[in-house]
């Protein structure tokens, strides 16, 4: 089973190494994934073998704290509470730490830049009363920071020291050394030795110890605060769940908690509120923006049998629903949690700073005391050894090398989700960024997955009457084809007329009587078998059809061919822009179809594509990314996420093309929710534009770590005389860590490719289905629900007309293929009751 653990006490990478050798080393434990951001675990274990209590207590031994999550809430829900505590804490440790240091070095740096001491602790002959003051200022320092010495000293008693034992020797060694110093200075004082009074006077240490440890705290807490903003993707989803729902119990309405929402439950969802879980319309309808989920700009009309989808919102209507999917099963908690699984797993990348990180602070601590050694072997006093090995200490920083990748894999995912896109792991966001060949399925991909008529010809007979028969012989069709026709013809407004002896004949077409006049409507082979002559023009016509990949049907009246509709599967709007998005990003396209050669080359060439593998059996599609893959290209698959199962998990990287709820069964590594190829072209950039970013952050922590330990060791002293205090140290380390945290979230500025329809200059066509218009009517007098289903009854009895209706702007929001007249329109309100003030 996989279970997550809350993981309290580290600090740093060394800390997150620890804890997962010491959870692996326990038998039946098979993968181990430890959050250092989030403070969070993901254990996966044979339960017949190992237990939650034991894999507790291995991180207890650890010298960390470890508790199961209950699964009542996202795990991003409790670090959240606890980074905003720890925070609170650091704030207040910073203000004591700031106060009592400002003091202190009043009284250990004043006198050098001509400030006046008070005259009890000035002068050498009162050196002993001025070394107790710095101590006494130093000790509530050490006492509100005491954490760095708990946890720093624990952890070097469970041999696995952490960036807090760095902390802890180095501000030690140095409070240490002030203590021998202090004793030192009385047992000279009282034997009159004022030569050995004067020199110890000058290496006390203790304003380095004080500073050392508030510039730690106040670099932790820039760090802390900067992590915070990489799980704002997270925070904002969760921020979108519902708290309550309203439940029919016992013919009651009643309100509970959405956590306690049981699947069949009848859920009351009005204008205005979020869904609380995913379900089924029972009774009512409503319009619901799902931008949220599915990314789709216009409200969605909704009616009995239709799924909703948790944490959308009701813009206009009342409806009941029965409760589908509750709790961790619903649409949203799914995508929280792949991302913050996402966020939470390592990249390849990722195992290089780790090896590192996991033996870096025993190594640091061993040049430390190499440092010391060489220096008194080399003559130098006891002080200058010591501070060169405290700078050491204090500047070397693991925690650079730890954050570098994990920050921005959790940046790059939550902005990811932020556009739509969602990494199942950080093994995919990296493979992403490699992939330099996709592979496009056609069906639902580059085309809308649904057919819509895309050319109408009539010969001898007038428009509307050919569309009037093709009305009446296909809307008594199921085929896929004649509801294509039927929505055509209905957005028209034509007349259904009287249809008897009607007829389906497999894999041909319809025939029956119009009005008592014979009539057929089908392929080719149909009229051919009926023996009707197909015309010259018509023949040539269909054929053109054909080779532009599209589906001619015939129609006939009495004999006679009186129309051809070409019904097709057309482009998606962005398709031809993502096509030569990715081919601007040297990647190479190659186009994935069951359909004949010249339906798939007429598609290709549309989109712009050169490499097309057509009449390809579902089975086969794997075998096509193989034969890539042997080319030696590196292959992303983009697919339904169903039927492209096999060739999605074959190929480097498998995309899914789809939203809603299949998004966390889906078989594919990532998961593009607004079912828009354009995103496929901002999953690449932001997988490549991530990798920049971890290498910079990787190059950056190595660096200078390399640089800052020598100069820290006093390689500079002997050619140039130029050394490196503890206080400087300490603060290099603190900036070291807030650069890498502050260029990972530079990642948060990431902006998705500009669509077709937001370029400016550019003319988009789009088939009639897709290319709704839209109006807006200000509208004054409605006063409640009632009003709004009053307005939304009469604006929808117009032809074709969708409306959404929100009672709190006074607005109704209407579209239609073809919108009628602002008369029209303006009419059907009025006669409702209700004023229109404007139209736009």
């Amino acid at each position: 089973m996989k279970q997550r653990f809350r993981v309290g006490g580290m600090s740093c990478a060394a800390c997150s190494a620890h804890v997962e050798k010491s959870v692996s080393a326990l038998p039946g434990v098979q993968e181990v994934q430890v959050n250092l951001l989030a403070g969070s675990m993901a254990v996966q274990y044979d339960e017949t073998v190992c237990s939650a209590q034991a894999i507790v207590h291995a991180v207890e031994e650890g010298g960390y704290t470890a508790a199961p999550e209950d699964g009542s809430r996202p795990a991003a829900a409790a670090p959240g509470a606890q980074a905003a505590d720890g925070l609170h804490e650091m704030k207040r440790r910073i203000a004591v730490s700031a106060v009592f240091l400002i003091i202190l070095m009043y009284f250990s740096m004043g006198p050098m830049i001509g400030l006046p001491l008070p005259g009890f602790v000035s002068g050498t002959e009162h050196a002993f009363a001025l070394a107790l003051v710095q101590m006494l200022l130093t000790l509530p320092i050490v006492v509100v920071n005491r954490k760095y010495y708990s946890n720093g000293f624990k952890t070097l008693l469970h041999r696995a020291p952490t960036m807090d034992a760095l902390i802890a020797v180095g501000s030690g060694a140095a409070l240490v050394y002030g203590v021998y110093a202090l004793f030192q200075i009385g047992y000279a004082c009282a034997a009159g030795d004022m030569e050995t009074v004067h020199r110890y006077a000058h290496d006390l240490y203790f304003e380095s110890a004080g500073m050392i440890l508030t510039l730690v705290t106040l670099g932790k807490f820039f760090e802390a605060r900067a992590k915070r903003k990489t799980g704002e993707a997270i925070a904002a989803l969760m921020d979108l769940r519902p708290q309550t729902a309203n439940v029919l119990r016992g013919g009651q309405e009643v309100s509970i908690p959405v956590e306690d929402v049981r699947v069949g439950d009848l859920v009351v969802v009005r204008g205005g509120q979020s869904v609380p879980v995913d379900g089924t319309l029972a009774e009512g309808s409503a319009f619901l923006d799902e931008s949220a989920i599915t990314g789709e700009s216009m409200p969605v009309g909704k009616h009995p049998g239709d799924s909703v989808i948790g944490a959308t919102v009701v813009k206009s209507g009342y409806f009941v629903m029965k409760a589908a999917r509750v709790g961790d099963d619903t649409t949203l908690s799914q995508i929280i949690r792949l991302v913050e699984e996402a966020g939470a797993s390592k990249a390849p990348i990722a195992k290089l700073a780790d090896k590192v990180a996991g033996v870096f602070v025993p190594i640091v601590m061993g040049i430390a005391l190499l440092t010391a050694v060489v220096w008194l072997v080399y003559g130098e006093t006891p002080s200058f050894a010591l501070t060169r090995a405290i700078a050491v200490l204090v500047i070397s920083c693991p925690c650079a090398l730890g954050l570098a990748t994990p920050v921005a894999i959790m940046v790059g995912t939550g902005v990811g989700a932020k556009n739509g896109v969602l990494f199942q792991s950080a093994e995919a966001l990296e493979n992403l960024h490699h992939v330099d060949c996709v592979i496009l399925d056609k069906t639902g991909t580059v085309t809308e997955g649904r057919t819509v008529v895309t050319d109408v010809k009539s010969f001898g007979v007038a428009p509307d009457d050919l569309l009037s028969l093709a009305l009446s012989l296909e809307t008594r069709s199921d085929h896929p084809l004649a509801d294509a026709i039927v929505r055509y013809a209905r957005e028209r407004n034509v007349l259904e007329r009287t249809v008897t002896d009607f007829e389906m004949l497999e894999g041909q077409g319809v025939r029956a009587k119009v009005d008592g006049v014979p009539c057929m409507a089908g392929n080719r082979r149909m009229l051919l078998a009926g023996g009707l002559a197909l015309p010259r023009s018509a023949q040539q016509m269909g054929e053109n059809l054909a080779a532009a990949g599209k589906t001619p049907l015939y129609f006939a009246a009495n004999r006679q061919v009186v129309g051809i509709f070409a019904v097709a599967d057309v482009l998606k709007p962005s398709s031809r822009a993502a096509v030569e998005a990715l081919q601007n990003l040297h990647v190479e396209v190659t186009l994935l179809t069951g359909d004949n050669r010249a339906t798939a080359e007429s598609i290709a060439a549309e989109l712009g594509i050169d490499h097309v593998a057509a009449e390809v059996l579902p089975q086969d599609k794997e075998r096509v990314v193989r034969e890539k893959q042997a080319q030696g290209k590196k292959v992303a698959m983009i697919g339904d996420g169903i039927n492209d199962a096999p060739a999605l998990a074959r190929a480097d990287v498998g995309i899914a093309i789809g939203a809603g709820t299949d998004v966390a069964i889906s078989s594919a590594d990532v998961v593009l929710m607004k079912s828009d190829l354009m995103d496929a072209v901002d999953a690449i950039r932001l997988s490549r534009q991530t990798m920049r970013n971890i290498r910079q952050n990787l190059f950056w922590a190595f660096f200078y770590n390399c640089i800052g330990i020598p100069i820290a060791a006093g390689v500079l002293w002997l050619p140039l005389h130029i050394g490196l205090s503890p206080m400087i140290g300490a603060a290099a380390m603190s900036l070291s860590s807030v650069c890498v945290v502050s260029n990972a979230l530079r990642l948060k500025f990431f902006q998705g490719t500009p669509r077709p329809e937001t370029r400016k200059g550019d003319y988009i066509v789009m088939p009639k289905e897709a290319a709704n218009m839209k109006k807006v009517i200000k509208i004054e007098g409605m006063m409640c629900e009632h009003c709004v289903a009053h307005v939304k009854k009469a604006l929808e009895a117009l032809p074709g007309v969708e409306a959404a209706v929100d009672l709190q702007s006074g607005t109704a929001t209407v579209q239609a293929a073809a919108l009628p007249a602002d008369e029209q329109l303006r009419a059907a309100v009025e006669q409702a009751g209700y004023q229109v003030v404007g139209l736009s």
